[in-house]
């Protein structure tokens, strides 16, 4: 794996655009050997553009799934990650649109089904931040774009997949280290990350007797899009963990396969921590 060693100072333009990011982030190990872990499923992503979605459907696509991938209007990047997803021999669907209207996740979990004529795995991934240093500059809008844009849509792509998933299936959230120990430049960002961490464990409990598992991955500082996108200084960025460096969305993707896969079997309403060694209570 290659080892981060320094980040640019300067902010990059837009979130995506992976190949213009110095150094590029490692989407998946060159030694990562699918076993079949994933064979015959059909996994639906969201934020599947770009990062860590992108990683992910990479991993999901080396294990034998098939992968829809939901984004908002990074049209260049969602067809990069389905040429990947396509290197790996699998077949990818692009679905774009917004998720904070619950008629389009509506729309896109039946498109999904439709094209695979089946739905195995949901990952909720998609979200935005604002990082603000004083609460007074979060405003209404900024607030309400948040939440709208990172938790609303678990709810509405969860309830819209039920009809669809079977026994065996999964539903994976994404969480963030500062649902655990807060961050003082992303309060309202925080807080729909520990609202995730809420709805993972309360949907969990809904759905065990369904034996449809819901789990959570709770990524710490991971070399995005996301990251470059929201922030200005980068040069010190993931240093203050106990490992001294962000980790690289192919570190983070493998237990995402783990959670999916039949390997996770008696695990639900669990997170898995992959943040550099912070210790936090779970």
């Amino acid at each position: 794996m290659k080892k981060i060693k320094t980040f640019p100072e300067q902010k990059q333009n837009l979130p995506g655009n992976e190949h213009q990011m110095n150094p590029e982030p490692e989407i998946i190990r060159d030694n990562y050997t699918g076993s079949g872990k994933l064979l015959g499923k059909v996994a639906f992503i969201t934020g599947g553009d770009s990062g860590i979605g992108r990683s992910v459907a990479v991993h999901f696509a080396r294990e034998g799934a098939d992968i829809a991938i939901v984004y908002l209007k990074e049209d260049k990047d969602a067809k990069q990650t389905k040429a990947l997803v396509e290197k790996e021999g699998r077949q990818c669907l692009l679905i774009s649109g917004d998720l904070k209207e619950e008629q389009f996740c509506k729309t896109a979990i039946k498109k999904c089904h439709t094209t695979f004529k089946k739905l195995n795995i949901i990952v909720n991934n998609a979200a935005v931040q604002f990082p603000q240093k004083e609460l007074e500059k979060i405003t209404a809008a900024q607030l309400q774009k948040t939440f709208e844009t990172n938790i609303y849509p678990y709810f509405y792509i969860a309830k819209a997949a039920l009809p669809f998933l079977q026994e065996g299936d999964t539903i994976i959230n994404t969480s963030s280290v500062t649902a655990y120990r807060g961050s003082e430049h992303l309060a309202d960002y925080s807080s729909t990350k520990g609202a995730i961490v809420s709805f993972t464990r309360s949907l969990s409990s809904m759905l065990a007797k369904r034996q449809i598992r819901v789990n959570g991955v709770a990524p710490g500082p991971i070399w995005t899009p996301l990251i470059v996108a929201s922030f200005d200084k980068l040069s010190d960025f993931g240093k203050d963990n106990p490992m001294g460096r962000a980790g690289q969305p192919s570190e983070v993707a493998p237990a995402y396969v783990f959670l999916a896969s039949e390997d996770s079997s008696y695990i639900t309403g669990q997170f898995i921590h992959i943040n550099g060694g912070e210790l936090i209570g779970s």
